[in-house]
């Protein structure tokens, strides 16, 4: 099929009359398909079934000289706090480990803030007002909740291909409101991309007009390469602190997606001074956090060289499900000239840009034939993309066969969606 921008007005009336027929067929299926958000199969889950078996009884359940069934340990297990400081590239004893939710850290962390100030010597947030949170969109839905429930005024910052725009984020910093940033910077949230060292490095030297300035740094897709020669992340921490502005830097990751989602562990990393002051402020809402969970996860992957392996278990599973997307868009999508998208080497998403105005229309159309997608909008600030032209794909959780069948219906209603426009329907 040519592309629609160089049909006569004739030709694509023919193919639009083609493709509603296609979709009137699609409609009579009674199909419930599912491509709504990044969660595991159960082939992935599958492959972390010893950890069930990880710990059998009560010897089993001892460390750092004490019985972990009990109280204490507030900033996690000596050897979990070194498994997540080589998986972030930061000192153990700059680690907290949590429970199983990064998403759950992050929420706390701006808490705190909210309530106690960021840091040991900085105002509470709910006493300043007029708040601001820089949102790079595409991003991440949840991280955008957060800010948005607090009450901040959310900031649109564009995503080009190697991260953030800088120039935006320089420019905005220097309003003393605006207190912190969202990133994911390896496999982003939708689109996939990597943050290129040049973007990390302009992130270690942003000089914030407030002294409470976060950078949430959510590596959540760190170790999830789909190739064996993933893409390789700057470590912010270590690059900010060499510039004095360590304390800027909150980074965060989980073993959501590599082990049990509901049931894996996360951790924070940041300065020193970071690490002291939020824990002091935790040991007001906790005793301590699951220890054998953490003990299970160290059993069952001791080590980088075990997660590394593991992980490319999961890219098997994944790697597959990704080609099924990309193939189909290249055939249908860029052929007719009807969208772009990225190609991640990682994570769990692909982005997925139509024509102008189409988004909702193409959500819509899928919506109305039994295939659920993330709704149109949802990855900026407030739910509004300003072009209503971003998709998120999440390949992930279908089967292959459902995949297979809701990726070709995606890219039917791609194309109908930009006939429609082309003739002004």
């Amino acid at each position: 099929m040519s592309r629609f921008d160089q049909m006569s007005k004739e030709e694509l009336a023919a193919v639009h009359r083609e493709l509603r027929e296609a979709y009137e067929e699609a409609a009579k299926l009674g199909l419930s398909l599912n491509m709504s958000r990044g969660k595991p199969a159960s082939d992935q889950l599958d492959l972390s079934e010893a950890l069930l078996t990880a710990l059998s009884h009560g010897a089993d359940c001892r460390a750092d000289g004490m019985d972990l069934r009990n109280y204490g340990k507030l900033e996690g297990i000596e050897a979990a706090r070194a498994f997540f400081g080589e998986m972030l590239d930061a000192p153990a004893d700059q680690v907290l480990v949590g429970g199983n939710s990064a998403l759950n850290m992050i929420f706390d962390t701006l808490m705190r803030a909210m309530v106690f100030g960021l840091h040991a010597d900085t105002e509470p947030w709910m006493k300043q007002g007029g708040l601001k949170f820089l949102c790079p969109c595409p991003g991440y839905d949840r991280h955008f909740a957060i800010a948005e429930a607090l009450g901040m005024e959310l900031i649109a910052i564009p995503m080009l291909s190697d991260g953030p725009d800088m120039d935006a984020v320089e420019q905005a910093v220097a309003d003393p409101a605006v207190k912190g940033i969202f990133c994911v910077p390896k496999y982003s949230n939708p689109t996939g991309i990597t943050f290129s060292d040049a973007v990390v490095r302009r992130f270690a030297r942003l000089s914030p007009a407030a002294k409470d300035f976060i950078i949430v740094w959510d590596n959540a897709y760190a170790v999830h390469d789909l190739y064996e020669d993933g893409d390789c992340l700057l470590n912010l921490l270590a690059e900010a602190e060499a510039q004095g502005r360590g304390d800027m830097v909150f980074t965060y990751t989980s073993t959501s997606k590599v082990t049990f989602p509901g049931a894996g562990i996360a951790a924070m990393a940041a300065s020193a001074a970071n690490i002291a002051y939020h824990k002091k402020i935790m040991s007001l809402q906790s005793i301590g956090p699951d220890k054998l969970n953490q003990l299970r996860h160290i059993r069952y992957l001791p080590d980088m060289q075990a997660v590394k392996a593991h992980m490319m278990r999961h890219a098997e599973c994944l790697r597959p499900k990704f080609e099924i997307v990309l193939n189909a868009l290249d055939a249908e999508v860029a052929a007719t000239g009807t969208g772009s998208y990225t190609r991640p080497r990682g994570g769990y998403f692909i982005s997925l840009d139509v024509m102008d105005g189409c988004a909702a229309r193409v959500w819509q159309l899928l919506a109305d034939i039994g295939v659920e997608m993330t709704p149109a909008g949802a990855s900026f600030p407030g739910k509004k993309d300003p072009r209503d032209r971003n998709l998120r794909i999440a390949p992930t959780y279908p089967t292959v066969e459902e995949l297979q069948v809701a990726t070709r219906l995606l890219c039917l209603c791609v194309k109908l969606a930009a006939a429609e426009k082309l003739l002004g329907l």
